[in-house]
């Protein structure tokens, strides 16, 4: 397993641009992004569990219960949700690639992000889906990746080489997501590739079973947005002997995928909207894994544990208390708490109490960009992760006017 560049290119068969169309006034920023497979490809996808549902996602959900697709077409700036017409418009968009490239329109895999509640034109979409898919090349994902930010500062894109079946195989991914991220499914929208032969069945179910322990366990600021999205796409052209049940082979596959899926989370939490530091929390020693998760999640989430860890603040109190309305049945006379960085690590909590620590050191560790939360909960063999990032003044002056 070694990382490699090319992200949703990296993979045989794959090709990927992005341009500026007009849906965004900023003529800088790219907003439309096409992903293409050379053949038909497998294809799963996760959707958030928010009630106001995108109308991409409905017309995803309904052209790849075959298990199928060949193609993705995103755009951003407008999220097509909430509108009268949105099922027309994502429909429409779908039908400019089915013609653009000559393949069913139920292939085609469609995603929007960006402001809620305001009508999405198609017809700048229309006039530029020619020149979108000219410019389809294997060296196109970082442009993909761009014209899906929105208030992303960095592009998020990753891509993993590994052999199944004595073959050479490659996944890769893309992502955008910085706000409006408490998911109960995934993330923002994240679009996976890989040449990899593997059944629907079963990438359904290694996709499935990794985002319970990636994207599910990511917080930002507790909202789930309404256009959550991760979709895989695996078109065989690697020659492995498909993967068609559980074995050596799948746990391959699922050890890539998870490496794919954990880089890009990490890259998500750490580019929170106004963020000056990713926050990983590391829960060990739980009794089962859903309480360990269920700890992990909670810490990442206290706002004011992420308050203060803009601070640089080593209030581990925050800590406990978090942990403790988690719900998760923990005894709270075992919890050991340690903050970590490239600064060294630093115990502040021993069985459920403080013990005496330097406030200068704690100030240099917590001053890092990545900051480790360390819980041991002393009672099992479990352990999770989750991530997220400080909570800033930035927040709030992006999601004061972010729609005007």
């Amino acid at each position: 397993m070694k990382l490699i560049s090319g992200g949703v290119c990296a993979a045989k068969g794959f090709k990927a641009n992005g341009v500026h169309c007009g849906i965004r006034k900023n003529r800088t920023k790219r907003d439309l992004a096409l992903i293409y497979s050379e053949v038909k490809a497998t294809a799963s996808a996760v959707y958030t569990t928010n009630l106001v549902k995108g109308a991409p996602l409905t017309v995803t959900k309904n052209n790849i219960q075959d298990g199928y697709a060949q193609a993705v077409i995103c755009n951003s700036g407008n999220a097509n949700t909430c509108n009268a017409n949105g099922i027309e418009i994502a429909e429409g968009m779908c039908d400019l690639v089915s013609k653009t490239l000559n393949i069913p329109s139920t292939d085609v895999v469609v995603a929007s992000t960006g402001v809620i509640g305001q009508p999405l034109d198609i017809a700048p979409i229309k006039a530029y889906i020619d020149t979108l898919a000219y410019g389809l090349s294997e060296d196109g994902s970082a442009l993909a990746s761009e014209a899906i930010m929105t208030t992303d500062t960095i592009a998020k894109e990753v891509a993993v080489e590994f052999t199944v079946d004595g073959k050479i195989c490659r996944i890769g991914g893309i992502a955008k997501g910085s706000g409006m991220i408490h998911p109960n499914m995934a993330t923002m929208l994240v679009f996976i590739t890989s040449d990899v032969a593997i059944s629907p069945e079963m990438l359904s179910k290694a996709l499935k079973g990794d985002i319970a322990e990636t994207f599910n366990m990511i917080s930002i600021d507790g909202d789930t947005s309404t256009n959550d999205m991760v979709t895989v796409l695996a078109n065989g052209l690697a020659g492995n002997k498909i993967i068609d049940s559980e074995g050596e082979d799948f746990d391959t596959f699922m050890k890539a995928l998870n490496t794919v899926n954990v880089a890009l989370c990490r890259m998500i939490a750490g580019d929170g909207e106004g963020a000056t530091k990713l926050l990983e929390c590391t829960v060990t020693g739980a009794n089962d894994k859903a309480t360990a998760k269920t700890v992990a999640k909670s810490v990442i989430c206290s706002s004011l544990l992420k308050a203060a860890m803009f601070g640089a603040d080593a209030n581990w109190g925050r800590v406990l208390c978090a942990i403790g309305y988690s719900g998760a049945n923990v005894d709270v006379n075992k919890i050991d708490v340690a903050f970590k960085s490239n600064k060294g690590v630093l115990e502040v909590c021993k069985n459920g109490s403080g013990v005496e620590f330097s406030e200068e050191k704690a100030k240099e560790i917590l001053l890092e960009k990545e900051i480790e939360i360390l819980v041991e909960l002393n009672s099992g063999e479990y352990s999770s992760k989750a991530w997220g990032c400080d909570l800033t003044y930035d927040y709030v002056k992006i999601n004061g006017d972010y729609r005007t």
